[in-house]
């Protein structure tokens, strides 16, 4: 069903961007979209039972990922398989397979994971997501029991900050938007890879623009310099950097608190949700995106971060030990 949905939606998009082209492309790119569909799978995850992240996640996840390997490799978002203790993936043909987790990477939020039974899926081919253009249609596609194909519209690509200590460039904006996102492929109209989805956003144009509901992808274009990395080592080196443990909000130059995970560096300093940041490490931030950069960039992921913060009015300086994220997750037992 899916792959019938993907041939359809791909010949309206085809026709609604550009003159009619000859029967033969649309024919073409309605079988490269059916692949694609067909390689997108759904993902059942639970989580260790001690797993700190249960706590936001839950400890059962649902989401969907793409075949991006021979031996059953699958690209997911990575968030769904964080301290992950079990992993199935679903088929469109009702078939449950085992899966183990090969790579979390925290500075791309991308994850993997690899059948442990013969998939027997084609992997699709990776695209560029530089190379989209504002209002180009696309293809959404989620897997499992509900998986679902749709159209979209890239309708912005720029920076994204997330509250959670993440930061990547050129994030991919979809409208209308999907909750089913998590983890679900973006394609362009070639067939081709250019997105997993990560986030529902009310901002999809950006924060000056008319809000519009729509989706955070990350791009393909993160995954292709780290992904022998990444199955190599099971996460890359650019994941090698200071975590505090805290969730921030921004708002008219405003950086405050929103949430201090408990045990973390910012929990064992005093830091509390409420607190305005002012400066870290001595240097002025007024953005997320300032305040991780300057986070990550300021030495190894072990160190005294010194965060000046406003609480209650009154200025103070608080000493943080940073520690290395990597290094604070839970794992299931005998990995």
């Amino acid at each position: 069903m899916k792959s019938l949905m993907a041939c359809a939606l791909i010949a309206l998009a085809a026709s609604t961007a550009s003159p009619p082209s000859a029967a033969n492309e649309l024919e073409e790119r309605s079988r490269a979209l059916a692949r694609a569909s067909d390689a997108v799978v759904g993902l059942r995850v639970t989580a260790v039972e001690d797993a700190r992240s249960n706590a936001t996640l839950g400890p059962r996840r649902q989401g969907s990922g793409v075949v991006v390997g021979d031996d059953g490799t699958v690209l997911t978002i990575g968030y769904l398989i964080l301290e992950a203790d079990q992993v199935e993936l679903l088929t469109d043909d009702g078939r449950q397979l085992p899966a183990r987790v090969v790579a979390y990477d925290v500075a791309t939020g991308f994850g993997l994971v690899q059948s442990l039974a013969p998939l027997r899926l084609a992997p699709v081919p990776l695209g560029q997501a530089s190379a989209l253009a504002l209002e180009e249609p696309l293809v959404v596609a989620s897997g499992g029991e509900d998986g679902a194909v749709s159209v979209a519209v890239l309708v912005s690509q720029r920076p994204f900050s997330g509250y959670w200590e993440y930061h990547i460039e050129n994030a991919l904006f979809t409208a209308p938007a999907r909750r089913d996102h998590s983890g679900a492929g973006l394609f362009n109209g070639r067939g081709e890879l250019v997105g997993i989805g990560s986030l529902f956003v009310a901002d999809a144009l950006g924060p000056q623009a008319p809000r519009v509901q729509g989706n955070m992808f990350v791009p393909i274009d993160l995954l292709k310099p780290v992904l022998a990395e990444l199955r190599n080592r099971g996460s890359s080196r650019q994941s090698e950097r200071a975590w505090l443990g805290i969730n921030c909000i921004e708002a008219d130059g405003i950086l405050r608190v929103l949430r201090v995970n408990t045990d973390s560096p910012a929990d064992v300093a005093g830091l509390e949700a409420g607190d305005r940041i002012e400066r870290i490490d001595g240097a002025d931030v007024k953005s997320l995106a300032a305040l991780w950069k300057t986070l990550w960039a300021g030495g190894p992921p072990e160190r005294e971060v010194s965060l000046d913060i406003v609480r209650g009015g009154e200025r103070q300086t608080l000493k943080l030990q940073s520690v290395d994220r990597m290094k604070t997750l839970r794992r299931a037992q005998g990995v």
